[in-house]
């Protein structure tokens, strides 16, 4: 099992990803073929895609489900080598769950658009392992299970979490208007909550993964207080 802080590293990097790299097998050669994905994440944290019947990906995923997918936490850095990048193994398998879909369209507001077309359907990656480069000499590999939340505490989350946002939102409507207008909590799982500000998505994670949802509202009590003290959102 990887260190904690390199499983926290992982789930945070997974989870405030936007954009990643989506390598299937070419349905006629048999070799990778790279492109560039939108995605979220399922309440349990796997990713989440939404794709056209008509990328060269969907029609090789047609062929064959497996898949790896590059998820990069580089950008800005002066030697981006020394920056963590995780890769996903799997397959990814075609979703209709109504809380996937979900969190992918207040990620990607386009989708409210496309995602009625009848050539775009939604995909689960379904996570066999992960790989975490973090830099020199900090490689870990990862299990799914240390990566993933257990489905039992992802489905109990995604229950109350309509409740919960209603609530939290009333209580913390002040301060979330200071960190900018018309922000509001949009998301919840056991790693953090994703925020609406500006028509953008920006991710906040809490202290510790979460071990029940009875912990929602306290820990999402500590992330506001939290953002509120830097007053501003980065996403």
């Amino acid at each position: 099992m990887a260190e904690i802080e390199a499983l926290d590293q992982a789930r945070r990097l997974l989870r405030g990803a936007g954009y990643g790299t989506l390598a299937t097998l070419d349905r006629q050669e048999g070799g990778p073929f790279a492109s560039l994905v939108a995605m979220a994440t399922a309440p349990d944290g796997a990713p989440v895609l939404l794709l056209s019947d008509l990328a060269e990906h969907t029609k090789n995923l047609a062929k064959d489900p497996r898949v790896s997918l590059l998820v990069d936490g580089t950008a800005g850095l002066s030697d981006r080598l020394t920056g963590p990048r995780l890769t996903l193994a799997g397959r990814v398998e075609r979703t209709t769950d109504d809380d996937a879909v979900r969190r992918y369209v207040s990620r990607h507001k386009s989708a409210t658009l496309t995602s009625g077309f009848a050539d775009f359907n939604y995909y689960r990656l379904i996570v066999a392992g992960a790989h975490q480069v973090a830099g020199f000499g900090h490689i870990d590999a990862i299990a799914a299970d240390d990566l993933l939340v257990d489905e039992a505490l992802a489905e109990a989350i995604a229950t109350v979490e309509a409740d919960t946002l209603a609530r939290v939102n009333k209580r913390h409507g002040d301060r979330l208007a200071a960190l900018g207008p018309d922000t509001a909590i949009a998301a919840l799982d056991a790693d953090g909550a994703e925020l609406r500000s500006h028509g953008r998505t920006v991710r906040g994670d809490f202290d510790r993964r979460l071990g029940t949802s009875s912990e929602l509202d306290e820990a999402v009590d500590a992330l506001v207080y939290r953002m509120g003290q830097d007053a501003t959102l980065k996403g």
